[in-house]
């Protein structure tokens, strides 16, 4: 199984649409809400050189955010990611 991170804040409709998008493909993750821990925006900022959320991670690979994500879906390529 993947191993998913999604940096994410309260009332973020793109961060509500990733979490979907996953949850959908039955997709496990792991979400860090940056606007509870400013430490975490930091991480956040410094991984990914973005301010924005959400921010994913798919195997420790930066996918972007909500619109990356959906890309990836679009042409195919979501679910090689998502399996091992």
């Amino acid at each position: 199984m993947a191993k998913i991170i999604i940096y994410s804040a309260a009332n973020c409709a793109y961060c509500e649409r990733a979490k979907a998008l996953l949850t959908a493909k039955k997709a496990h993750f792991d979400e860090i809400r940056v606007d509870l821990d400013p430490n975490k925006r930091a991480e956040m900022e410094r991984l990914t050189g973005r301010r924005t959320v959400p921010q994913i991670f798919i195997n420790d690979q930066a996918i972007g955010g909500f619109d990356d994500l959906a890309l990836l879906e679009k042409e195919g390529k979501l679910n090689a990611l998502l399996t091992p």
